[in-house]
């Protein structure tokens, strides 16, 4: 029972991304494409005082690479980018609600890789 529960966040967010789109005058940007398999992401954020005010993301991919965006983004709203960096694989697969196989860990990662990049634009 709980793998449909799991299989169904992670379809969710991929049909329906949080945070999906552009911000009008982000402070920070950072993007990122695994050529291994083609997934791509582009994070833009407002950050003021250290913490993430504002956050989107455009990008393609399979369900896992677009819903761990996803729910990345809609954790990282409120937080430090510093407490960002420290965010872990743990970390990801508790908000995906699965265990990552090696194979997969890429795509999961994605989005928190790139969003742990974020820098000035």
């Amino acid at each position: 029972m709980h793998d449909v529960v799991y299989r169904q966040n992670i379809i969710d967010h991929y049909r329906n991304p949080r945070n999906f789109g552009v911000l009008k005058k982000p402070t920070h940007k950072a993007g990122y494409a695994n050529v291994s398999c083609g997934d791509q992401v582009q994070f833009q954020a407002t950050i003021v005082k250290g913490k993430i005010k504002d956050i989107a993301f455009t990008g393609t991919g399979c369900a896992l690479s677009v819903a761990g965006a996803s729910l990345i983004s809609e954790y990282a709203k409120g937080r430090s980018l510093s407490s960002l960096k420290k965010f872990t694989l743990k970390d990801l697969e508790k908000l995906l609600k699965i265990p990552i196989s090696g194979a997969r860990e890429g795509c999961a990662m994605l989005g928190l890789s790139t969003l742990q990049q974020l820098s000035k634009k």
